[in-house]
C-alpha cells in the first residue's frame, strides 16, 4: 500500500509542478491569471489511498500590474470584467488583453483577430444612448461636410462706447461702428465662410449688422440691455439668412447672444462658436477611457464607432481557460453580464495601457522549491520500501 500512497504522491505533485510552470512561463504574458492546484486526501472507505488533486483554482480577481503603452488602440481594465470577442465561428471568447487594432474592412479586432464586440452608436453617437451589441465597425472614407446652423456668441459690449461719429453704417467706415467680430460657418459641401458683426451703439441698445464673405446683409437685430448691463433682448435665437453659397443649399444660421452684456470697460468676447464643418478623411482611430471607440478625422471631428463591451459572470471561477489567453464560458459560470465600462459591476478603462500578468514570481519559485521537496520525500518513501521488500525476500 506505501506504494500506491507515494505514487499518488508523486503524481499529485507532477500536477502541481504543471501549475507552476505554467505561471513562471506566463509571468509576461499579458492578461494573464495565475492558477493553483488543489489537494485532497483519498481514502477507500476507511483506508488511506494517498492524495489527489481535487481542483485548479483560478486567481481571477486578483490584478496585474499595469503597463503604459502609449498606444492608441491599447486598454486595460481596472477592476472586474473581461473583454468581448467572436471568432470566425461565431463563439465568443472572453479576455483581459486589451489589445485592439482596425482591419482592412474597418472592423476592429483583437491580436488575434477576432472581432471586438461592444454597443453600436446610437444617432451621432453623443450622449449615453447605447445600440445593439455586435461588431464594432470603424467608418471608412470621408465624413461629410456639415452645414452650419448654430452660431454662439458671448462677450461684453462696453458701457464706455461714444456714439459713432458717422450715423449711417457703412462697413468700409470705421467710424461707423464701435467694433466687429468675425465668425467662421460652412455651407453644405464644406466650404468655409466669414460672417462678421459690425456693432454700433445707439440710443436703443446696440444694434449688430452683419456682412457674409464682404457682402453686407440687410438684417440687423438690436441688443437690449438693462440697468444691470444683461441682456434683456433677444431672449431667444435670431435668424439670419446668409444666401446661397456657389455649388451649395442657401445657408441660414440661428444666432444665439445669450449672456452678451454691456459692462463699463474693454470690450470681451468669451464665446465665438458655430457648428458645422468641411468634410474630412479618417486620420486614426483611438479608446477613450468610457470604452468608446472614437474616429479621427482630418477636419478635427471625432465620431463614435460604438462603446467596447465587457462581461462579467456569476462565477467567473468556473470560466474554462482556452488558448489566446482567453477564456470560454460554462455551464458552471452562468450566463455572461454585458455592460459598458465603468457601469454594473465592471470595471473602468485606462486608456494607452496593458495589464500585466498576476503571477508572483517570488511566490512561484517558493512553491516550486516546495513542491521539489514533496517529490523527493515520496520518491525516498518508494526507495525505502523497495528495501524493505528486498531485505524480507532474503530472509526468507
Amino acid at each position: 500500500m506505501s506504494f500506491e500512497i507515494a505514487l499518488s504522491g508523486i503524481n499529485a505533485v507532477n500536477n502541481q509542478l504543471g501549475s507552476i510552470s505554467n505561471n513562471i512561463a506566463n509571468s509576461s504574458t499579458y492578461g494573464f491569471k495565475s492558477g493553483r492546484a488543489n489537494f485532497s486526501s483519498a481514502y477507500a472507505g476507511s483506508q488511506a489511498i494517498g492524495v489527489e488533486t481535487s481542483s485548479h483554482t483560478q486567481n481571477i480577481a486578483k490584478g496585474g500590474g499595469l503597463l503604459t503603452t502609449g498606444r492608441a488602440l491599447d486598454a486595460a481594465i481596472q477592476g472586474s470584467g473581461f473583454f468581448v470577442a467572436k471568432d470566425p465561428s461565431g463563439g465568443m471568447a472572453y479576455t483581459r488583453v486589451g489589445i485592439f487594432d482596425k482591419d482592412k474592412d474597418g472592423y476592429m479586432v483583437d491580436s488575434f483577430g477576432r472581432r471586438a464586440q461592444g454597443y453600436a452608436p446610437v444617432g451621432d453617437g453623443g450622449g449615453t444612448a447605447m445600440g445593439a451589441i455586435g461588431d464594432i465597425k470603424v467608418p471608412v472614407g470621408q465624413v461629410p461636410a456639415k452645414a452650419t446652423d448654430k452660431l454662439q456668441f458671448t462677450g461684453n459690449l462696453s458701457a464706455d462706447w461714444p456714439v459713432p461719429t458717422t450715423a449711417a453704417f457703412s462697413k468700409d467706415d470705421a467710424s461707423s461702428f464701435n467694433a466687429s467680430m468675425v465668425s467662421t460657418v460652412y455651407d453644405s459641401v464644406g466650404g468655409k465662410h466669414n460672417l462678421t458683426q459690425y456693432f454700433v451703439k445707439g440710443a436703443a441698445g446696440v444694434t449688430a449688422h452683419y456682412s457674409f464673405d464682404g457682402a453686407t446683409i440687410a438684417a440687423t437685430n438690436t441688443l437690449s440691455f438693462d440697468a444691470n448691463g444683461k441682456l434683456s433682448s433677444p431672449t431667444a435665437p435670431v435668424t439670419l439668412a446668409l444666401g446661397t453659397p456657389a455649388n451649395a443649399a442657401p445657408l441660414s444660421i440661428n444666432l444665439d447672444y445669450a449672456g452678451t452684456s454691456r459692462f463699463a470697460g474693454e470690450v470681451t468676447n468669451t464665446v465665438n462658436s458655430a457648428n458645422g464643418y468641411a468634410s474630412g478623411t479618417l486620420t486614426g482611430v483611438v479608446i477613450e477611457e468610457n470604452g468608446e471607440v472614437m474616429a479621427k478625422y482630418s477636419n478635427g471631428q471625432k465620431q463614435s464607432a460604438g462603446t467596447l463591451v465587457l462581461a462579467t459572470f456569476p462565477n467567473e471561477s468556473a470560466l474554462q481557460q482556452i488558448s489566446n489567453t482567453s477564456w470560454a464560458e460554462t455551464a458552471a459560470t452562468g450566463t455572461a453580464l454585458y455592460s459598458a465600462p465603468g457601469s454594473g459591476m465592471t470595471g473602468k478603462l485606462t486608456a494607452g495601457a496593458l495589464e500585466q500578468s498576476n503571477v508572483d514570481m517570488t511566490g512561484e519559485l517558493v512553491s516550486l522549491m516546495t513542491a521539489q521537496r514533496n517529490y523527493q520525500a515520496n520518491t525516498k518513501v518508494i526507495s525505502t520500501e523497495n528495501q524493505v521488500i528486498q531485505a524480507l525476500m532474503q530472509a526468507l
